[in-house]
């Protein structure tokens, strides 16, 4: 009989993982917010998005960009796979995924990427309907249609979730197969993941309040219970048909 961990559970072994660790994980996370940071906003820095065609512009560099950031998250996977096994991190193992399947991240990320990007097409006619049309009624299918892309968006961004983690267990096997292993892992579970994530809010606005500083404390807690999260789905893996052993589990022991 399966037995799952409480997201209280998890956020308290996240919190005993963490303890006395926090001096080696903040270099590592500051680092990692920072590419964020670049990642995220160096496509506005370069084109603006006042028309159409800037606007289009934009989102082709961002999609571009986006696909590097995989590599980071399989790096960032590696980091806190360690931490969860009590190995010392260093900030070099942010950059973990451009040594190992960068190639297999990269898919993986390319999947992400569309999925966000189909389903934010509804918010940027929105956006244009906003700026260039008066017409009530469209401005209100475009606003549904938006709500329905963002439920979608979450939706397909759960099933995918524990992509990255299962790249470093199993990196034998194809981004395609472990696309297909997350979404096995994740039925029954995607409420659960979302509990957590929807739970980490007034965190959020705690780092924001606190101009971003308390991220490099918050970002490892909330990274760590996801980890954590990951972890109690493979000692339950029985129900989703996985290997017995991880095979890329001895590179983290």
């Amino acid at each position: 009989m399966n037995s799952y961990k409480s997201s209280a559970e998890l956020k308290g072994i996240a919190k005993e993982q963490l303890f006395g660790k926090y001096g080696a994980i903040i270099g590592p996370s500051l680092v990692l917010g920072l590419i964020t940071l670049i990642l995220s906003f160096g496509p506005g820095l370069v084109v603006g998005t006042n028309t159409v065609p800037q606007l289009i512009l934009y989102f082709l560099i961002s999609f571009i960009v986006s696909l590097f950031a995989g590599i980071f998250t399989s790096g960032k996977a590696f980091l806190y796979l360690k931490l969860t096994c009590g190995q010392p991190v260093s900030v070099s193992d942010i950059f973990y995924g451009f040594q190992t399947y960068p190639d297999k991240a990269l898919l993986i990320q390319l999947v992400l990427s569309v999925v966000t990007y189909v389903c934010m097409i509804p918010q940027m006619i929105f956006n244009l309907l906003i700026n260039y049309s008066q017409n009530m009624v469209a401005i209100l299918f475009a606003s549904l249609f938006t709500v329905i892309g963002s439920a979608v968006m979450i939706f397909l961004m759960l099933m995918l979730s524990q992509s990255f983690y299962l790249l470093q267990d199993f990196p034998q096997y194809s981004a395609k197969d472990l696309m297909k292993m997350s979404c096995r892992m994740m039925k029954g579970h995607k409420g659960r993941l979302f509990y957590i994530n929807v739970s980490f809010l007034p965190l959020y606005f705690l780092g924001f309040f606190s101009c971003c500083i308390a991220f490099l404390w918050l970002n490892p807690y909330m990274e760590m219970v996801r980890v954590n999260f990951y972890m109690d789905l493979m000692k339950n893996r029985n129900s989703v048909n996985l290997e017995k052993q991880p095979a890329g589990r001895e590179t983290l022991q």
